[in-house]
């Protein structure tokens, strides 16, 4: 039933609907904002693994 279920004219009514909720100016800003978000998110991931590795069990 969901054997296909991720076609590439699904993606482009998806783009098209994002187009038509939030205009083409707001759309660079949204993409800019969450790459930003995905980097911090990065980070900080890396961050804590770091922290958890250098910490000796007790």
């Amino acid at each position: 039933m969901l054997r296909n279920g991720l076609e590439p004219w699904h993606l482009i009514i998806v783009l098209v609907v994002c187009l038509m909720l939030f205009g083409s100016k707001k759309l660079p800003d949204m993409a800019r904002s969450l790459g930003k978000s995905a980097r911090i998110l990065k980070s900080e991931a890396r961050a804590m693994r770091s922290e958890n590795s250098t910490q000796d069990p007790a």
